[in-house]
């Protein structure tokens, strides 16, 4: 009887025991299970997490960055050499691009199938919105373009006059092309698809088309934040690379502390000598008034004058440099800097949050190490928007000039208009002119 409790006790212990064993490994294999979104951790715990650090192919992965920021770079140096038309030429190109990869990011190839025409009336939608921003944005430019030939002129004149009405007749088409297009078994794929390009619509050109307003109003306005978005961005990816061991935020594994303090204290230092050096430059400070591509000449203004600045006692005895000449507008670079090193990193944030959503790396894959134009543009769109409202808000003049004044009559007035109110200046000053006498 003891013999068979013994063995009775003997067995239940082992089955305790193998019971335990099989608990605790499947504990052990849920507690080990990493997430997709987790951040991998191949560092000690003394260092922390290793981020780039630790990555083994991160020398392969950052000659393939490094040689398309170089080709990207170079690209863009010459279209700002080539000057504001081409400038803008890129943005469209930008755009287009980055609709392309929205666009197809919810495409469904089996419903489709279904809807013949269908992304034709997305990108219908698309070039309403590119006629119905630019022209606002470009009236003035592209009136001073045609005044010297009297038709085209009328012509560029009547459809800018009429511009807001041919837009809204264009969205009204598409509206109701897309009413009759409506299928019973799409019926859902259909609006879904419909409401996703109002969106793209609503992010790519209500922040781009800033980007062309900075670039006619100077391209220093234009260059210096997309410049320190670059330089934001590649002294992250080096810092972050050399030194990266603190993870920033759950959303971009990646980003640690170190590139984001790292990059914050490089873009702000580089906006302050970049706004300098750049400020000196009438091509880059000038603002384009009409859509031609020769170099501008004009008189820079009070924020791009040097001012003499006396250091004296700010400075120990063996500082060189006791007295220092410095453009108005690099105090103001300092704020752009400030915004793009701290708020504009978000724009990618909220970039890789979205990607997440839809569970894809990259938007695209036209650029090489870098993923798709619109993992590029992220933080550009966001810079470009705060350049153009602070350009606005503290830098730009609010009086009335001749330029506004002449603005508004070549804007606002007819041919016959606008030859009698000079006749009418014309006869006010003989008037002056014969008091005087």
């Amino acid at each position: 009887m003891t013999t068979i409790m013994t063995i009775d006790s003997t067995a239940a212990m082992q089955k305790e025991t193998s019971s335990s064993d099989v608990s605790a490994s499947h504990v052990g294999r849920v507690r080990h299970r990493r997430r997709p979104n987790e951040v991998t951790t191949t560092g000690n715990g003394a260092n922390g997490p290793a981020l780039l650090v630790s990555d083994q192919n991160k020398y392969k992965s950052m000659l393939i960055r490094t040689y398309s920021t170089v080709w990207m770079i170079g690209g863009f140096a010459f279209l700002v050499y080539m000057g504001h038309l081409y400038i803008w030429a890129m943005v469209v190109g930008i755009q287009i691009f980055m609709a392309t990869e929205l666009f197809n990011l919810l495409r469904k190839s089996s419903e489709e199938k279904q809807l013949p025409g269908f992304r034709l009336l997305n990108w219908h939608f698309f070039f309403t919105a590119m006629l119905f921003t630019y022209g606002r944005f470009l009236s003035r430019e592209l009136v001073n373009t045609v005044t010297s030939d009297h038709l085209l002129y009328k012509a560029v004149s009547g459809l800018i006059k009429y511009q807001m009405f041919i837009c809204y007749f264009l969205y009204i088409a598409g509206f109701v092309w897309f009413i009759l297009t409506l299928k019973k078994k799409t019926y859902k794929y259909q609006f879904k698809q419909y409401s996703w390009t109002h969106m793209i619509l609503l992010t790519v050109f209500a922040q781009s088309s800033f980007t062309v307003a900075n670039i006619f109003e100077g391209m220093f306005w234009f260059l210096l934040p997309a410049s320190l978005i670059v330089i934001n961005d590649i002294a992250a990816y080096l810092f972050g690379f050399f030194l990266g061991r603190t993870p920033l935020i759950k959303l971009s594994p990646k980003k640690t502390w170190e590139g984001f303090i790292g990059a914050s204290v490089t873009t702000i230092i580089s906006a302050f000598l970049l706004a300098n050096l750049m400020g000196r430059f009438q091509w880059l400070t000038c603002p384009r008034k009409d859509l031609s591509t020769g170099w501008l000449r004009c008189d820079p203004g009070p924020m791009f004058k040097p001012e003499h600045y006396f250091l004296g006692e700010l400075v120990p005895q063996w500082f060189p440099w006791k007295e220092v000449f410095l453009l108005p507008v690099q105090w103001h670079a300092l704020a752009l800097g400030l915004f793009a090193s701290i708020i504009a990193p978000f724009g990618g944030f909220f970039a890789s949050g979205f990607k997440r959503a839809f569970k894809i790396k990259d938007f695209g894959d036209s650029i090489p190490g870098h993923g798709g134009i619109t993992d590029r543009m992220d933080c550009q769109m966001v810079m470009a928007v705060f350049a153009y409202i602070y350009h606005q808000s503290f830098v730009s003049p609010h009086n009335f000039s001749v330029d506004t004044i002449l603005d508004q009559i070549i804007r606002n007035l007819t041919y016959e208009e606008q030859k009698s109110l000079y006749q009418q200046l014309g006869e006010i000053f003989n008037e002056r002119q014969f008091m005087q006498i």
